[in-house]
C-alpha cells in the first residue's frame, strides 16, 4: 500500500481524495487548517467555462475539455453514492457580445469547437430576445450560445467530494496545519512530514493548498510564489425568474457574470482586485457597485433585486508563470503540486486530480 498525503481540502485537494480513493493500493489522508471549502472554493461562481473558452489546443484545452467530460458523469456519480443533491446548471452559458468587431473570432472558434466535436451557437438580436427576454439589446450586437458548459455550486460540491471520499476510506484531519520536511532521502523523496498532529509518514505528497502553498513550499525549501487576487461577488434576490423560467443559463458579459441558482435567486460577481504591494488587497467596494451597476446594464429588471448577501474571496495566482502549477515540487521526486489555479479551480479539478493520479501511477502522458 502507498500513502498519499494531500495538503488542502479546498475543491482540487477534495476533488484529487475522492478520485484517487478509486485507485487500489493507495491509502489516502488529507489534511487541512480550516475545514472544506473555506478558501477560494467558497467564493467562487463555480461557472465552468470550458467550450466557451478561446483555449483550442495544447494542454489548456485539453484540461478543460477533460474537465466538463468529467463533470457529465461525476455529479450524479457522488448524487447516488452520498444522496446530497448538487446544484448543477445544464443549461449553458451565453457569451455576450458587445463590440461588432468580436465576432469574427468568435466564428472562428464556433468552426474550430464543431471540428473538435464540441457546439456553439452564434445568436443575433432577435434570437437572444426570443430565448432571453430580460436582456436590454441596445447594450449587445450579438451572443454566443454554449449549450455544453455547466455551472455548478462549488461549496455543494466540495461537501461531497469528501463524503464520498470518506465512503472509499479517505482520512481527512482538520485544523492540522504542517510544519516542514520530517525526513527527505539523499535522492530526493520525502519520508515524513511534521505537523501539529505530529509525523507523517508518506510515500506521495501533493500540495493542494492554494495560498497556503507558497508557505508550505517554503518551509521545504522551495518557494513556490502564489499571489492573492480578491473577488468580490453579490447574492441578489428576485421575486420571479428573470426571462423564461424554463431557460436560466449563467449570462456572462465585459467578466460579469449572472448566475441562476434557483427560484428568482442570482450570484452575480465577480471583481479582479490585484495586490497592491505584491500580496495585501485591500477590498474596494466601488469595484462590486460597478459590477452590479454591468449587471444591471445587461439585465434591467436586476435593480429591482433584494441584496441577501456579498461575499468575497482571494484566488491564488501563481507569480511569473501559467495557471495552475501542476507537476514536481523542485528538489522532490514525490512531492507534487496542484494549486494556482486562479479563477479556474472548479472549472480544472477533474483534469488536475488525473494529472496527479497519472503522476502517481507513473503514467506518461
Amino acid at each position: 500500500m502507498s500513502h498519499v498525503a494531500i495538503v488542502g481540502c479546498g475543491v482540487v485537494g477534495a476533488t484529487l481524495a475522492y478520485e484517487l480513493s478509486q485507485v487500489p493500493g493507495l491509502t489516502i489522508t488529507v489534511l487541512d487548517t480550516k475545514p472544506p471549502a473555506q478558501g477560494a472554493t467558497g467564493a467562487a461562481l463555480g461557472v465552468l467555462m470550458g467550450v466557451i473558452s478561446h483555449k483550442v489546443k495544447g494542454k489548456a484545452w485539453q484540461m478543460r475539455q477533460s474537465s466538463i467530460q468529467r463533470y457529465e458523469t461525476l455529479i450524479p456519480e457522488l448524487e447516488a453514492l452520498t444522496g446530497r443533491k448538487i446544484p448543477f446548471n445544464r443549461q449553458g452559458i451565453l457569451m455576450l457580445c458587445l463590440e461588432d468587431d468580436l465576432l469574427a473570432s468568435w466564428s472562428e472558434l464556433v468552426q474550430i469547437r464543431l471540428e473538435q466535436n464540441w457546439h456553439l451557437e452564434i445568436w443575433d438580436a432577435a434570437q437572444i430576445g426570443a430565448n432571453c427576454p430580460q436582456l436590454n439589446l441596445e447594450k449587445i450586437t450579438a451572443a454566443v450560445y454554449s449549450p455544453q458548459d455547466r455551472q455548478v455550486d462549488p461549496t455543494a460540491l466540495t461537501l461531497a467530494l469528501v463524503e464520498a471520499a470518506k465512503l472509499n476510506g479517505v482520512s481527512f484531519q482538520f485544523g492540522v496545519t504542517v510544519l516542514g520536511v520530517g525526513s527527505k532521502t539523499s535522492d530526493g523523496v520525502c519520508k515524513q512530514i511534521q505537523t501539529t498532529a505530529g509525523a507523517i509518514d508518506l510515500d506521495w505528497l501533493v500540495m493542494a493548498a492554494g495560498l497556503g502553498s507558497s508557505p508550505l513550499t517554503k518551509s521545504f525549501g522551495q518557494l513556490v510564489d502564489i499571489r492573492p487576487v480578491l473577488g468580490q461577488a453579490l447574492h441578489l434576490r428576485l421575486e420571479h425568474p428573470l426571462g423564461r423560467p424554463d431557460f436560466q443559463p449563467v449570462i456572462t458579459g465585459n467578466d460579469v457574470h449572472i448566475v441562476p441558482v434557483g427560484r428568482g435567486d442570482y450570484w452575480v460577481g465577480a471583481t479582479v482586485e490585484f495586490p497592491s504591494d505584491g500580496y495585501e488587497v485591500i477590498q474596494d467596494e466601488s469595484l462590486l457597485a460597478k459590477v452590479r451597476e454591468d449587471a444591471i446594464a445587461f439585465c434591467p429588471a436586476l435593480a429591482d433585486a433584494t441584496v441577501v448577501r456579498s461575499w468575497s474571496g482571494l484566488r491564488p495566482r501563481p507569480e511569473g508563470r501559467p495557471a495552475p502549477i501542476i507537476g514536481n515540487l523542485p528538489g522532490y521526486n514525490n512531492i507534487l503540486l496542484a494549486t494556482g489555479h486562479y479563477r479556474n479551480g472548479v472549472l480544472l479539478a477533474p483534469a488536475t486530480a488525473q494529472a496527479i493520479r497519472d503522476a502517481i501511477l507513473g503514467i506518461n502522458t
